[in-house]
């Protein structure tokens, strides 16, 4: 019963957005799941930390969650920023339940305890953002971290932390939530969004007692990453 992750999947059956029309994304679905059926068990847990399908809406994404509920174990999914499908985790939940997605939940203000490993996340945010509410979105963000750490406490075990946006680069640091994770002693922290060119400013390395480690589907080529607390 072991715990990986992977991120930014980005999955369009339904959709016209090919992701192979970019360097290193050719045959990605297929590439995707060879390499999931070959590693992953039924006992086995997958996080994937955002950026999961291009769908518009939840209709929209039934043949993308139709293709990973056939992958072997549980499947755990954030939101990433192009996760426009993404609605209220009660409509999420009845729509799998509806379509019979049986393997698929979801990180939103919540948290979960995989044999010793205790799952906390939220998409967190870009600390080069410039919007008119970014204020209030890194609040936001801040907030669901923090309830979500709180919540992986309460279960127990050692808890890691799956976020969508980088907290770190080689050098920059979005300082709200990275405040989060040193304030509550986090040692491992994953995080995906990065694609192409920018994964050489992704920081894969100890800074101030935190793991930071990048999981994007394209820097793992396609292979789901172990979880590794030790």
């Amino acid at each position: 019963m072991s715990v990986y992750v992977i991120g930014d999947t980005h999955l369009s059956f339904s959709v016209d957005k090919p992701m192979d029309i970019f360097k290193g994304w050719d045959d990605y679905a297929q590439r995707l799941e060879n390499n999931w059926q070959k590693l992953i068990s039924k006992d086995d847990t997958v996080i994937i930390n955002g950026d999961v399908s291009w769908a518009m809406s939840l209709e929209e994404a039934e043949q993308d969650f139709d293709f990973l509920n056939k992958l072997n174990g549980t499947k755990i999914i954030s939101k990433g920023n192009h996760d426009y499908w993404w609605n209220t985790v009660t409509k999420m939940e009845k729509f799998c339940k509806e379509k019979g997605f049986d393997t698929i939940k979801f990180l939103h203000n919540n948290a979960y305890r995989i044999g010793d490993v205790s799952i906390a996340g939220t998409r967190g945010w870009f600390f080069d953002a410039e919007s008119e509410n970014v204020d209030k979105v890194m609040a936001r963000e801040c907030a669901r971290l923090q309830r979500s750490i709180d919540e992986a406490k309460k279960l127990g075990g050692k808890v890691a932390v799956f976020l969508h946006y980088p907290p770190i680069s080689i050098n920059r640091k979005c300082e709200p939530i990275f405040n989060v994770l040193k304030e509550n002693n986090i040692e491992r922290c994953y995080y995906g969004h990065l694609h192409g060119g920018a994964i050489k400013g992704a920081v894969n390395e100890e800074r101030e007692g935190i793991k930071f480690r990048l999981v994007s589907a394209d820097f793992l080529e396609f292979c789901p990453y172990l979880v590794n607390l030790g």
